[in-house]
């Protein structure tokens, strides 16, 4: 666990996959043909506790969708790429689309994906991460596989696992819990 908290405290940025990563991998149309994805408000919080610490976000899927931008908005990702079936191509484009001052390279990026178009991206970056109902190949190639399945907060153990290799996870947590003096307070 160590070695990952280490790797994790390289990330500078952390890519996601959408469809199985931060949802649960189905795609729901209603009567009217309407695409619906359920997201969990777990991953949000974690993706926002990243920004707090100047890690940033980013999202490249395969597919293109309204529901897809909007979450990204709530959440605060920092890119978003959307109808890329290449993730290599697409993750090569974003980091040189970033500006040049800031220095991330492929190694300093996480990439969380869970299909076989993720693998290229996923062996080109410095930590490559999964949940446990991702294709075969992506878990043989991956150097943490989540306990959670994506869309019920798999991307949500990654960023704490990030926090943590930067040394900001209590101090993030220390933002929702009381400390021991307001507790012995409220004991009393």
């Amino acid at each position: 666990m160590q070695d990952l908290i280490q790797k994790a405290g390289q990330v500078k940025l952390l890519v996601m996959d959408v469809d199985g990563i931060l949802s649960n991998g189905q795609i729901i149309y209603d009567a009217n043909g309407v695409e619906t994805k359920a997201f969990s408000v777990q991953d949000g919080v974690g993706v926002k506790s990243l920004a707090r610490y100047g890690i940033l976000t980013a999202i490249i899927t395969g597919r293109s969708s309204a529901m897809v931008n909007k979450r990204a908005a709530e959440m605060g990702v920092n890119h978003v790429v959307q109808g890329r079936d290449d993730k290599l191509v697409a993750l090569n484009e974003l980091l040189s689309s970033l500006d040049p001052a800031m220095n991330i390279t492929a190694a300093d990026c996480a990439y969380m994906g869970d299909d076989l178009p993720d693998i290229k991206a996923m062996q080109t970056v410095g930590f490559a991460a999964t949940v446990p109902n991702a294709h075969a190949e992506v878990i043989k190639r991956s150097d943490m596989v989540t306990t959670r399945a994506g869309g019920t907060g798999a991307v949500r153990e990654i960023c704490d696992l990030i926090l943590k290799g930067h040394g900001h996870y209590q101090d993030f947590i220390a933002h929702y819990t009381l400390d021991e003096a307001q507790t012995q307070d409220k004991q009393s």
